[in-house]
């Protein structure tokens, strides 16, 4: 059973015991635009106290420097090498595990903050944005050119998913030999300020679908967003603890990190999932209602 914070003494046990706080963003810090109240003087409360934060995010429709330019407009601390998000860390993957050579290229399904994170990291690419490929006219074998340079399909959020894009990946997937069926997430649903919203596993179920295959998935809970941030900032895992909304990502990621972890309960997960009829197997160390909670610590 999860411990249930409640307490002033509580709340400071746990900030004392972790060096490293490890934070989502939506559904943790905010709702689409709509920062949850406490966020930023929790926030400054950590900092104060000398607690290292990064925040994971596996939205992939922002690049971290635009993650940035929304933490700034919304008044909450953060350096761009606090964030890593799951463009990031799908750049970092193609770049640096699968080694992807300068003159192959991507197929992107997705928004402009993935290719950002492309460019950053020296991967070409096709589609995306690219409005061509952002259209509702129908799709024709016979007018498509196979690209043999794509050795990768890489999807992720994509407000603008189509035909085209869809069958365009398919060829690639299933005609250039060795090409890689990658994923951002596999988020199925993402919090936002007026209701839940399909995310980035809705926008590769017709794929994986018609592939009768499952993609490499690069964010939570998979270890490669984990490797990411452990290839960049040193942190002792019996010191740190991930705090997320969601049991099956967010809590699942810390879990296989070895990671101490607090579910909150203003994103996805309810009350329900965690102690009503049908609970999860996927036990966080720690609940509380909101990160606001913290406050509590500084009398607030």
């Amino acid at each position: 059973m999860p411990t249930h914070l409640a307490t002033r003494s509580e709340y400071s046990l746990l900030i004392d015991r972790y060096d490293t706080w490890m934070f989502d963003c939506d559904g943790v810090l905010w709702r689409g635009d709509q920062l949850i109240e406490g966020v930023a003087e929790v926030l400054k409360i950590l900092r104060k106290r000398g607690k290292r934060i990064i925040f994971v995010t596996n939205n992939a429709s922002k690049s971290r420097k635009s993650y940035k330019a929304k933490f700034d407009t919304l008044g909450v601390e953060a350096s761009v090498d606090e964030i890593y998000g799951s463009a990031y860390a799908s750049a970092v993957y193609i770049s640096s595990v699968m080694k992807l050579p300068k003159d192959k290229k991507v197929y992107v399904i997705g928004m402009a903050g993935i290719e950002e994170e492309l460019r950053e990291e020296g991967v070409s690419f096709i589609g995306g944005t690219d409005p061509a490929d952002c259209t509702l006219e129908p799709f024709s074998l016979s007018s498509f050119t196979l690209d043999p340079d794509v050795q990768a399909v890489l999807c992720g959020l994509d407000l603008s998913v189509n035909y085209t894009k869809l069958s365009k990946a398919f060829q690639y997937l299933t005609r250039n030999p060795g090409c890689q069926f990658l994923v951002t997430s596999e988020d199925s649903i993402s919090p936002t300020a007026n209701g839940l919203l399909p995310a980035a596993g809705a926008i590769s179920a017709p794929l994986r679908f018609a592939l009768e295959k499952d993609p490499i998935s690069i964010g939570k809970p998979a270890k490669a967003m984990l490797d990411c941030i452990q290839a960049k900032v040193k942190f002792d895992p019996e010191r740190t603890i991930m705090v997320g909304d969601r049991l099956n990502t967010d809590i699942l990621f810390g879990q296989a990190g070895g990671l101490a972890t607090l579910l909150v309960l203003t994103g996805i997960t309810s009350k329900q999932d965690i102690i009503g009829p049908n609970v999860s197997p996927i036990v966080p160390d720690y609940v509380t209602q909101s990160i606001g909670d913290l406050r509590v610590v500084d009398g607030q």
